[in-house]
Protein backbone atom coordinates (compact mmCIF):
# COMPACT_ATOMS: atom_id res chain seq x y z
CA UNK A 1 0.00 0.00 0.00
CA UNK A 2 1.43 3.35 -1.04
CA UNK A 3 1.35 6.29 1.37
CA UNK A 4 2.18 9.61 -0.24
CA UNK A 5 2.44 13.08 1.25
CA UNK A 6 1.43 15.73 -1.32
CA UNK A 7 2.36 19.41 -1.10
CA UNK A 8 0.71 22.21 -3.12
CA UNK A 9 1.98 25.80 -2.76
CA UNK A 10 1.76 27.29 -6.26
CA UNK A 11 -0.97 29.83 -5.41
CA UNK A 12 -2.35 31.37 -2.22
CA UNK A 13 -3.68 27.92 -1.29
CA UNK A 14 -1.27 26.25 1.13
CA UNK A 15 -2.40 22.64 0.81
CA UNK A 16 -1.11 19.32 2.17
CA UNK A 17 -2.61 15.84 1.88
CA UNK A 18 -1.98 12.19 2.65
CA UNK A 19 -3.15 9.63 0.10
CA UNK A 20 -3.37 5.86 0.29
CA UNK A 21 -3.24 3.97 -2.99
CA UNK A 22 -3.99 7.23 -4.80
CA UNK A 23 -7.01 8.20 -2.70
CA UNK A 24 -6.82 11.24 -0.46
CA UNK A 25 -7.54 10.37 3.17
CA UNK A 26 -6.43 13.53 4.98
CA UNK A 27 -6.36 17.12 3.68
CA UNK A 28 -5.31 20.35 5.36
CA UNK A 29 -5.29 23.66 3.52
CA UNK A 30 -5.65 27.40 3.85
CA UNK A 31 -6.82 29.20 0.71
CA UNK A 32 -7.10 32.68 2.16
CA UNK A 33 -6.18 35.75 0.16
CA UNK A 34 -2.65 36.00 1.58
CA UNK A 35 0.34 33.68 1.28
CA UNK A 36 0.61 31.72 4.56
CA UNK A 37 3.03 29.10 3.25
CA UNK A 38 6.11 30.04 5.26
CA UNK A 39 4.14 30.01 8.51
CA UNK A 40 1.71 27.15 7.83
CA UNK A 41 3.30 24.54 5.59
CA UNK A 42 5.33 22.57 8.13
CA UNK A 43 2.50 22.82 10.67
CA UNK A 44 0.09 21.36 8.10
CA UNK A 45 2.55 18.56 7.27
CA UNK A 46 2.76 17.54 10.92
CA UNK A 47 -1.02 17.73 11.30
CA UNK A 48 -1.89 15.53 8.31
CA UNK A 49 0.64 12.89 9.34
CA UNK A 50 -0.85 12.79 12.85
CA UNK A 51 -4.41 12.76 11.47
CA UNK A 52 -3.56 9.82 9.21
CA UNK A 53 -2.26 8.00 12.31
CA UNK A 54 1.07 7.23 10.70
CA UNK A 55 4.67 8.27 11.21
CA UNK A 56 6.72 10.13 8.63
CA UNK A 57 8.95 7.08 8.21
CA UNK A 58 5.94 5.12 6.91
CA UNK A 59 5.57 7.42 3.90
CA UNK A 60 6.52 5.87 0.57
CA UNK A 61 7.12 9.15 -1.26
CA UNK A 62 6.77 12.92 -1.17
CA UNK A 63 4.87 14.58 -4.02
CA UNK A 64 5.29 18.24 -4.96
CA UNK A 65 3.17 20.37 -7.25
CA UNK A 66 5.87 21.47 -9.67
CA UNK A 67 4.30 24.56 -11.24
CA UNK A 68 3.83 26.87 -12.94
CA UNK A 69 2.75 29.32 -10.27
CA UNK A 70 4.02 31.75 -7.68
CA UNK A 71 7.83 31.88 -7.65
CA UNK A 72 7.97 32.24 -3.87
CA UNK A 73 5.29 29.61 -3.29
CA UNK A 74 7.10 27.13 -5.50
CA UNK A 75 10.42 27.73 -3.74
CA UNK A 76 8.86 27.18 -0.31
CA UNK A 77 7.06 24.00 -1.36
CA UNK A 78 9.99 22.46 -3.18
CA UNK A 79 12.41 23.27 -0.36
CA UNK A 80 10.12 21.58 2.15
CA UNK A 81 9.64 18.53 -0.08
CA UNK A 82 13.37 18.16 -0.70
CA UNK A 83 14.11 18.50 3.00
CA UNK A 84 11.69 15.69 3.80
CA UNK A 85 13.09 13.48 1.05
CA UNK A 86 16.65 13.93 2.27
CA UNK A 87 15.85 13.46 5.95
CA UNK A 88 13.53 10.47 5.46
CA UNK A 89 15.36 8.97 2.47
CA UNK A 90 12.17 8.94 0.40
CA UNK A 91 11.66 9.47 -3.36
CA UNK A 92 10.43 12.79 -4.75
CA UNK A 93 7.56 12.83 -7.24
CA UNK A 94 6.64 15.95 -9.21
CA UNK A 95 3.05 16.51 -10.31
CA UNK A 96 1.95 18.98 -12.97
CA UNK A 97 0.02 21.74 -11.23
CA UNK A 98 -2.36 22.25 -14.15
CA UNK A 99 -2.97 18.54 -14.69
CA UNK A 100 -3.93 18.17 -11.04
CA UNK A 101 -6.11 21.28 -11.23
CA UNK A 102 -7.96 19.84 -14.24
CA UNK A 103 -9.09 16.93 -12.04
CA UNK A 104 -11.45 19.33 -10.27
CA UNK A 105 -13.62 19.18 -13.39
CA UNK A 106 -15.43 15.94 -14.18
CA UNK A 107 -17.26 15.89 -17.50
CA UNK A 108 -18.42 13.46 -20.19
CA UNK A 109 -17.71 15.81 -23.08
CA UNK A 110 -15.64 18.74 -24.20
CA UNK A 111 -12.29 20.11 -23.10
CA UNK A 112 -10.84 21.33 -19.83
CA UNK A 113 -8.60 24.38 -19.59
CA UNK A 114 -6.92 24.71 -16.19
CA UNK A 115 -5.45 28.20 -15.90
CA UNK A 116 -3.50 30.25 -13.40
CA UNK A 117 -3.45 34.01 -13.30
CA UNK A 118 -0.26 35.69 -14.50
CA UNK A 119 0.32 39.38 -15.19
CA UNK A 120 -2.25 41.62 -16.83
CA UNK A 121 -4.14 39.61 -19.49
CA UNK A 122 -1.76 36.65 -19.33
CA UNK A 123 -2.44 33.18 -17.95
CA UNK A 124 -0.53 29.93 -17.59
CA UNK A 125 -2.75 27.28 -19.12
CA UNK A 126 -2.97 23.81 -20.61
CA UNK A 127 -5.71 21.99 -22.51
CA UNK A 128 -6.92 18.51 -21.56
CA UNK A 129 -9.70 16.30 -22.89
CA UNK A 130 -12.61 14.90 -20.87
CA UNK A 131 -10.39 12.01 -19.72
CA UNK A 132 -7.78 14.46 -18.43
CA UNK A 133 -5.31 13.57 -21.15
CA UNK A 134 -3.11 16.47 -22.25
CA UNK A 135 -4.09 17.90 -25.65
CA UNK A 136 -1.86 20.98 -25.44
CA UNK A 137 1.06 21.38 -23.08
CA UNK A 138 1.44 24.20 -20.57
CA UNK A 139 2.20 27.62 -21.96
CA UNK A 140 1.93 31.29 -21.07
CA UNK A 141 -0.51 33.14 -23.28
CA UNK A 142 -2.10 36.55 -23.65
CA UNK A 143 -5.89 36.27 -23.62
CA UNK A 144 -8.22 37.87 -26.15
CA UNK A 145 -11.81 37.38 -27.30
CA UNK A 146 -10.75 34.67 -29.77
CA UNK A 147 -8.70 32.57 -27.35
CA UNK A 148 -9.59 28.84 -27.51
CA UNK A 149 -12.01 29.52 -30.39
CA UNK A 150 -11.13 26.29 -32.21
CA UNK A 151 -12.11 24.24 -29.16
CA UNK A 152 -15.18 26.30 -28.26
CA UNK A 153 -16.63 25.78 -31.73
CA UNK A 154 -16.52 22.00 -31.25
CA UNK A 155 -18.19 21.73 -27.84
CA UNK A 156 -18.10 22.80 -24.20
CA UNK A 157 -14.83 24.09 -22.76
CA UNK A 158 -14.48 24.15 -18.98
CA UNK A 159 -12.21 26.87 -17.62
CA UNK A 160 -10.97 26.30 -14.07
CA UNK A 161 -8.47 28.05 -11.79
CA UNK A 162 -7.77 31.59 -10.65
CA UNK A 163 -7.29 32.72 -14.26
CA UNK A 164 -11.03 32.31 -14.84
CA UNK A 165 -11.98 35.81 -13.64
CA UNK A 166 -10.07 37.62 -16.38
CA UNK A 167 -11.04 34.98 -18.98
CA UNK A 168 -14.73 35.46 -18.23
CA UNK A 169 -14.42 39.15 -19.04
CA UNK A 170 -13.04 38.43 -22.52
CA UNK A 171 -14.72 35.25 -23.75
CA UNK A 172 -18.50 35.17 -24.18
CA UNK A 173 -18.91 32.02 -26.30
CA UNK A 174 -22.01 29.94 -25.36
CA UNK A 175 -19.82 26.82 -25.03
CA UNK A 176 -17.58 28.44 -22.42
CA UNK A 177 -18.21 27.08 -18.92
CA UNK A 178 -16.46 28.99 -16.13
CA UNK A 179 -15.77 26.97 -12.99
CA UNK A 180 -15.08 29.69 -10.46
CA UNK A 181 -13.51 29.76 -7.02
CA UNK A 182 -11.08 26.89 -7.62
CA UNK A 183 -7.36 26.77 -6.79
CA UNK A 184 -4.82 23.96 -7.13
CA UNK A 185 -5.11 21.59 -4.17
CA UNK A 186 -3.11 18.65 -2.81
CA UNK A 187 -6.40 16.72 -2.83
CA UNK A 188 -6.08 15.95 -6.55
CA UNK A 189 -2.36 15.13 -6.46
CA UNK A 190 -2.57 11.69 -4.85
CA UNK A 191 -3.84 9.73 -7.86
CA UNK A 192 -1.28 11.28 -10.21
CA UNK A 193 1.56 10.72 -7.73
CA UNK A 194 0.47 7.13 -7.14
CA UNK A 195 0.59 6.38 -10.88
CA UNK A 196 4.06 7.90 -11.12
CA UNK A 197 5.33 5.93 -8.13
CA UNK A 198 4.14 2.66 -9.69
CA UNK A 199 6.19 3.52 -12.79
CA UNK A 200 9.17 4.62 -10.68
CA UNK A 201 8.85 8.02 -12.35
CA UNK A 202 10.70 9.97 -9.69
CA UNK A 203 12.93 13.04 -9.57
CA UNK A 204 16.58 13.52 -8.69
CA UNK A 205 16.15 15.25 -5.34
CA UNK A 206 19.47 17.10 -5.56
CA UNK A 207 18.84 18.62 -8.98
CA UNK A 208 15.07 19.01 -9.21
CA UNK A 209 13.83 22.55 -9.88
CA UNK A 210 10.26 23.83 -10.09
CA UNK A 211 8.66 24.53 -13.46
CA UNK A 212 8.59 28.32 -13.35
CA UNK A 213 7.70 28.65 -17.07
CA UNK A 214 9.08 32.20 -16.91
CA UNK A 215 12.21 33.63 -15.35
CA UNK A 216 11.72 35.40 -12.05
CA UNK A 217 12.13 39.17 -12.35
CA UNK A 218 13.00 41.06 -9.19
CA UNK A 219 11.70 44.61 -9.26
CA UNK A 220 13.61 47.42 -7.61
CA UNK A 221 11.68 49.06 -4.77
CA UNK A 222 10.45 52.57 -5.40
CA UNK A 223 12.52 55.23 -3.64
Amino acid sequence: MSLILSIETTTTNCSVAISKEGKTVVLKEDNGAGYSHAESLHVFIDEVIKSAEITSSQLDAIAISKGPGSYTGLRIGVSAAKGLCFSLDKPLISVSTLEALSRQVQTDEGMIVPMLDARRLEVYSAILDKDHQVVREVQAEILNADSYAEYLEKGPVYFVGNGVAKTKELISHPNAVFVEGKLPSAKEMGALAHDKLKKNDIEDVAYFEPFYLKDFIALKPKS
